[in-house]
């Protein structure tokens, strides 16, 4: 077991559990997670599209239902028939230019939308000259009237740089804009587009850079109302971490889960899933405080001695140090490696005790490469 140290003057330094690169960490979690049943990206099949001319004149779009869609110039406008409409509360959404240079040698914006389970998909294209939140706050309102569904409850998106329009659009439409990087189906669905679409779009350009790259700043002091008591790195094998999850909702009142079918992450059965338990006297209330900071990952820095907490768009915390030996950094690799094994895939568990068999919040994270746009 490991004291957590936030602040070094105030804490001890922890010294953290051996953990062997071929067993096992320290004792596992017995938590209840679960598994949501979101549709995969293979049960996508035809979209209805809008194709659009290169000039992007809007009097001249025409709808085009396609038995086989291959213009990387056209439009998606999708939602799945079997999907009731009003389930549909919360949207991914990225609204940014692409490598892409329309008739005028400018670059072209887009703006794609889905959610969770991409039942629901949308893009459209605009000229660089038309960004604003009016454009936004319009093309929202379009997606609601075209395909029936109802404005969103909430809008995660990850640029910090389209923070201001985004809000401003969201407002506007009473809807609760929520900056975070746990736009995992938004990321797949970017990274899938990339390599089918913009790559075979006449204006591409190779080698481009992103207009607004992601950011990654440089990791603060943890907030006092985050502060926890001990740690420990722990482990649950995948088969565990997809039968629990299936109960999510029903066993924790703080946390988040993820579709792991979506993901499509391929690891065996049997693969140790890396992660770092908290335990603290007043769990319920930590596990509150975290619950509202859309928790996307954590990383152990082997090289400065510490964890990192990544939370929102663009926000790391330190949030433990440990005194650094050729074992614990030893320790902090192997951690690290396991998560790399496990394809990215960790976990945060919040405990009254870490002998404790329960825990009070369950955060099911993942690191994910940013989308390449």
């Amino acid at each position: 077991m490991a004291t957590l140290s936030f602040n070094t003057t105030r804490m001890r330094t922890p010294s953290l559990p051996r953990i062997s690169r071929s067993s096992s960490f320290t004792k596992p979690i017995k938590t209840h997670l679960s598994s949501s049943s979101f549709q995969t990206l293979s049960k996508r099949r035809r979209f209805v599209s809008r194709s659009l001319p290169e000039s992007f004149t809007k009097e001249e779009e025409t709808v085009v239902i396609a038995e086989d869609d291959d213009d990387p110039t056209s439009e998606l406008s999708y939602l799945d028939p079997e999907t009731d409409a009003e389930s549909i509360k919360e949207w991914e959404l990225d609204f940014c230019s692409r490598p892409i240079l329309d008739s005028r040698g400018k670059k072209i914006w887009e703006l794609v939308v889905c959610d969770a389970s991409l039942s629901l998909q949308v893009t459209k294209y605009f000229p660089n000259n038309v960004i604003n939140s009016i454009t936004l706050k319009d093309a929202i309102v379009s997606i609601t009237q075209d395909l029936g569904v109802p404005l969103p409850e909430k809008i995660r998106f990850f640029r910090s740089q389209m923070q201001t329009i985004i809000t401003k659009a969201c407002k506007e439409l009473a809807i609760k804009e929520v900056p975070s990087k746990r736009c995992l189906s938004l990321f797949l669905w970017l990274q899938e587009r990339y390599d089918t679409v913009y790559t075979r779009h006449p204006g591409f350009q190779k080698g481009s850079l992103p207009l607004l790259s992601l950011d990654n700043p440089f990791p603060m002091n943890l907030p006092e109302n985050l502060f926890g008591e001990k740690w420990a790195f722990v482990q649950l094998p995948y088969s565990a971490v997809r039968e629990e999850i299936s109960d999510f909702e029903e066993k924790f009142v703080f946390g988040a889960t993820l579709d792991l079918d979506l993901l499509g992450i391929d690891v065996d059965e049997n693969t140790l899933i890396p992660g770092l338990s908290v335990a603290s006297s007043r769990a319920k209330p930590l596990a509150a405080w975290m619950n509202g900071l859309e928790v996307c990952s954590i990383e152990a820095d082997s090289t400065k001695g510490c964890l990192i907490l990544a939370v929102g768009i663009s926000t790391r915390y330190v949030y433990a140090t440990y005194k650094k030996t050729p074992v614990t950094t030893d320790e902090a690799e192997a951690w690290e490696s396991a998560k790399k094994a496990s394809g990215g895939l960790h976990f945060l568990a919040i405990q009254d005790d870490l002998d404790s068999d329960d825990c009070v919040g369950f955060w099911l994270l993942i690191d994910l490469p940013p989308p390449p746009v």
